[in-house]
C-alpha cells in the first residue's frame, strides 16, 4: 500500500505548516537539525523529527510539544562489529537503512509539506528522501552540510570504486531532487551551482549560529561556581581562575577529519618549552578513535613528555558543555574539512560563549567564521599551534588573549533565530 500523500490547506495557516527533518545519525550530536526544528515549532509549525535516538537531544526539543521524535531503529550490532568485511557489511547496512527510513517516513509520520534531509550521509538517505516526497507530495529541502563522497574519500582515497559511486550518486540526487537547498558556507554555494555538481534548484546559505544555551560569561562568580562542581576541574578551580593555569577545551567526534595528533604535539612541545603556564586540556565527544588517542595520552604521560599538562576526555550535558566553553581561555578546533566549504559547528559555539579560538585552518571556507587577529588565530601545523598556545599564555599574550575574547563576544551577538527567521521562515512558510 503506497503512503498518504500531503493536502495542501488553503489558506495555509503558520499552525498548518508540517515539517519532517531527518537526519541518518545521533539527533543528540546533530544541533543544526535540532536548531531547524525548534525553529519551525517557534513559529507555530509541527516537527516529526526523525534520527536515531542515541545521547539526549536539546532539553528545549523534549519540551515542545509541536515536535515528536521518531527514532529509527539502529542496524544490528553484528553490521557494525567490524567482523563481517565491509564488502558484505556496507550494503547489508544500507539495505536496513532503507527498510527502516522508508517505514518511519512513509508510513509512521503523517505526510508533511516539506521534508528537511541532512547530507552527509548521503546513501541511502537522498534517494529514499526524493521517493518518499514524489508519493507524498512533500516540498524537498537538502541540507548541505558537507559532502558523503568527499568524507569517504578520506578514508578508501579518491580512486576506491565505492567513492566514485558515491560522487555520481550525490551529484545525480542534488541536481533531481531538491525544491531547494541549504548551504553552511557561501564558499559551498558557489561549488554546488558548478560542475561535477550543477545544481540549478534554489540554493540558500544559512551560517550556522549558536543557540540560546551558549551565552558569554556573566561574572566570574559563576566561572568559579561550574569550575568548583565540576569533577574534572574541581581540584584545580582555584589556580585555573587566578590565571595560573591555563583551561583550554576541544570539542571532537574522535574520527579521521580531525587529527587530533596535531594538538597532542603541540602541548608536547609546549611542555618541552617550559612555558609559563600549565594547561589543563578538556576534551569532548564521542566517537570511533577515541579509545586509540586515550591510550596515547596515557603512554605520553607515562614518558614524562607532558609535565605541567593535564588531558582529560569528557562527556558532558548540554548545559554543563555551554558552561565549560564560556569557563575556559581558549577553545582549540581540529576539523579538517574533507571539501573544503564546509564549516564546524564547535566553532560557532565557542562564539556563542564568547570563547575564542585557535583552528586548523588550511580549508577554503574558514575565513567565513574566524577571523584571523579579531576572534581567533588559525593554524596547519603543530609547530604553529604551539606557538599560539606560548603566545597567549604568556604574559606578554594577555592583552591579545583578551582582544580575540572581545572578538568572539561580539560574534556571539550573532544568533540563530534571527538568521533562520530571515533565511528561511519565509521560504517554509511560518513567517509571512
Amino acid at each position: 500500500m503506497l503512503p498518504s500523500r500531503y493536502v495542501k490547506h488553503s489558506p495555509a495557516s503558520h499552525e498548518s505548516v508540517s515539517v519532517q527533518v531527518l537526519v541518518l545519525g545521533d539527533i543528540g550530536r546533530s544541533p543544526r537539525m535540532q536548531y531547524h526544528s525548534l525553529s519551525v515549532a517557534r513559529h507555530g509549525g509541527r516537527v516529526d523529527l526523525i534520527g536515531y535516538h542515541e545521547s539526549p537531544p536539546h532539553p528545549d526539543i523534549l519540551a515542545n510539544a509541536r515536535i515528536k521524535i521518531y527514532p529509527l531503529a539502529p542496524p544490528p550490532s553484528l553490521l557494525k562489529s567490524g567482523s563481517i568485511l565491509f564488502i558484505i557489511a556496507g550494503p547489508l547496512k544500507v539495505l536496513w537503512q532503507i527498510w527502516t527510513l522508508v517505514r518511519v517516513l512513509g508510513y509512521q509520520t503523517a505526510p508533511a509539506r516539506w521534508l528537511l534531509v541532512q547530507n552527509p550521509p548521503s546513501i541511502p538517505t537522498l534517494a529514499i528522501a526524493l521517493l518518499i516526497s514524489v508519493l507524498r507530495n512533500t516540498h524537498l529541502m537538502i541540507d548541505w552540510h558537507n559532502y558523503g563522497w568527499t568524507i569517504l574519500a578520506g578514508t578508501k582515497g579518491h580512486n576506491h570504486p565505492f567513492v566514485r559511486i558515491s560522487k555520481a550518486y550525490e551529484c545525480a540526487l542534488g541536481q533531481a531532487a531538491p525544491t531547494a537547498n541549504i548551504t553552511v558556507t557561501h564558499a559551498m554555494k558557489r561549488q554546488l551551482e558548478r560542475a561535477p555538481y550543477n545544481v540549478t534548484a534554489p540554493i540558500l546559505t544559512l551560517h550556522d549560529r549558536p543557540a540560546s544555551i551558549f551565552q558569554p560569561l556573566k561574572s566570574s562568580l559563576d566561572r568559579r561556581d561550574f569550575l568548583e562542581k565540576l569533577s574534572e576541574t574541581r581540584d584545580l578551580a582555584s589556580n585555573i581562575i587566578a590565571g595560573q593555569t591555563r583551561l583550554i577545551v576541544s570539542s571532537t567526534s574522535w574520527t579521521p577529519d580531525e587529527d587530533f595528533s596535531l594538538l597532542l604535539d603541540a602541548l608536547v612541545r609546549y611542555a618541552k618549552d617550559k612555558a609559563d603556564h600549565p594547561i589543563v586540556a578538556i576534551i569532548t565527544g564521542r566517537g570511533p578513535q577515541k579509545a586509540f588517542y586515550e591510550e596515547k595520552i596515557q603512554n605520553l604521560q607515562r614518558a614524562g613528555k607532558l609535565p605541567n599538562i593535564r588531558i582529560l576526555t569528557a562527556w558532558l550535558t548540554m548545559e554543563d558543555y555551554a558552561k565549560l566553553l564560556r569557563c575556559a581561555d581558549l577553545g582549540i578546533c581540529l576539523h579538517m574539512s574533507s571539501s573544503g566549504v564546509d564549516l564546524p559547528m564547535k566553532v560557532v559555539d565557542m562564539f556563542g560563549s564568547g570563547l575564542p579560538v585557535a583552528a586548523y585552518s588550511g580549508y577554503e571556507s574558514f575565513s567565513e567564521l574566524v577571523k584571523e587577529g579579531v576572534n581567533g588565530c588559525g593554524f596547519e601545523t603543530a609547530d604553529e599551534l604551539t606557538a599560539i598556545l606560548e603566545r597567549l599564555f604568556s604574559e606578554e599574550g594577555s592583552a591579545e588573549l583578551q582582544n580575540l575574547r572581545e572578538g568572539a563576544k561580539k560574534e556571539s551577538d550573532l544568533r540563530w533565530d534571527e538568521e533562520w527567521d530571515q533565511v528561511l521562515g519565509r521560504v517554509l512558510g511560518v513567517i509571512d
